[in-house]
């Protein structure tokens, strides 16, 4: 296999559908591509996972993609796993896997723009998309690497602080040209075999969230680097599967497996002592916004909640044992 598109499925059916319809036309451009849809436990009887085979059958669609059921659901990283790894296993392994969101709309020429460019840079591991709104307009899925100061800055939202600290804010502007970058949001992200044998599929143990920075990260640190591709568009409906977003939603409070993953990711890849640096910087943030916008009398725009969780799910409060994110699915 040339190239293995997985896509994860959540609630999501009829956005899953419409994605499999824009990739339709694709599947000849790129030699060798084939689709799985994995149902990742959206119902116990398999309803929506009938629902998917069936509009595979009838858009004659089974020749390039085939429709997997898990239940309970698994997260992002469990569900994308659950075909990942029995293909890496397979006699015939793919060359690339595009990890790729079920509520996105591929552009024309999308999957081509990455495939090309891995192929033509044989020392880049890994190639993500220009994620786009439906009006075209660029969504920001480009970042810098986190560290204590920026879970500092990225929750304050002061203009002076954002210019004095502007070298540790996280996001980066968007280019027109491909560029490397630390590590991309995984809406569409295709990722080389070599990177895959080098580091393993996602860490399952984040469940959903900081999965892709963690992946990222352990990819450059084995010494394959990430690129942004602006020729491949992919429309980005962001937040669909799990009701968490980064615009029409801010108010929504964060569930607990945010705070575990995010909480992971930093036990995991700096330490103790990262961690802690980071979970101080994140509540000092907060607690400094919050006072200032008391004083001012102006509305806080922030999730409901988020100091008090931060506080509650910081490894002050928590511990420094490293534990895998607790999957809500289960009642275990």
């Amino acid at each position: 296999m040339n190239v293995f598109v997985v896509i994860v499925s959540y609630k999501v059916t009829d956005l899953t559908i419409d994605c499999l319809r824009s990739l339709a036309p694709e599947i000849g451009s790129v030699p060798d591509m084939r689709v799985a849809v994995v149902e990742n436990g959206t119902d116990p009887d398999g309803v929506e996972a009938d629902r998917l085979r069936k509009a595979v059958t009838d858009n004659h669609w089974g020749d390039w993609c085939e429709v997997h059921a898990i239940h309970p659901n698994l997260g992002f990283t469990g569900g994308n796993n659950a075909v990942i790894e029995p293909a890496m296993r397979s006699d015939d392994p793919p060359r690339y896997v595009l990890l790729l969101n079920s509520d996105t709309v591929v552009r024309p020429g999308a999957i081509k723009a990455l495939y090309d460019f891995l192929e033509a840079h044989p020392k880049i591991g890994i190639a993500g998309s220009r994620l786009e709104n439906p009006d075209g307009s660029g969504r920001q899925s480009l970042f810098r690497f986190y560290s204590a100061i920026s879970e500092f800055c990225e929750v304050t939202h002061f203009s002076v602080v954002n210019r004095l600290l502007s070298r540790w804010r996280i996001p980066v502007p968007i280019p027109d040209k491909p560029a490397p970058v630390d590590w991309l949001a995984g809406a569409s992200m295709l990722i080389r075999r070599e990177v895959l044998d080098a580091i393993g599929a996602l860490d399952a143990g984040y469940y959903t969230y900081f999965d892709d920075i963690d992946y990222c990260l352990n990819a450059a640190r084995a010494g394959w680097p990430t690129w942004y591709i602006p020729d491949s568009r992919v429309i980005h409906l962001a937040g669909q599967s799990t009701g968490v977003t980064d615009a029409a939603q801010r108010a929504k409070r964060r569930p607990t497996y945010w705070f575990e993953a995010r909480r992971r990711f930093w036990l995991k890849n700096h330490g103790k002592l990262g961690a802690a640096l980071a979970d101080a910087g994140l509540i000092l943030g907060l607690a400094t916004k919050k006072l200032a916008l008391f004083v001012t009398r102006k509305p806080d725009h922030a999730p409901e909640k988020m100091l008090t969780d931060a506080i509650r799910h910081s490894v002050f409060r928590t511990g420094f044992a490293m534990r895998d994110v607790r999957n809500p699915a289960r009642n275990d």
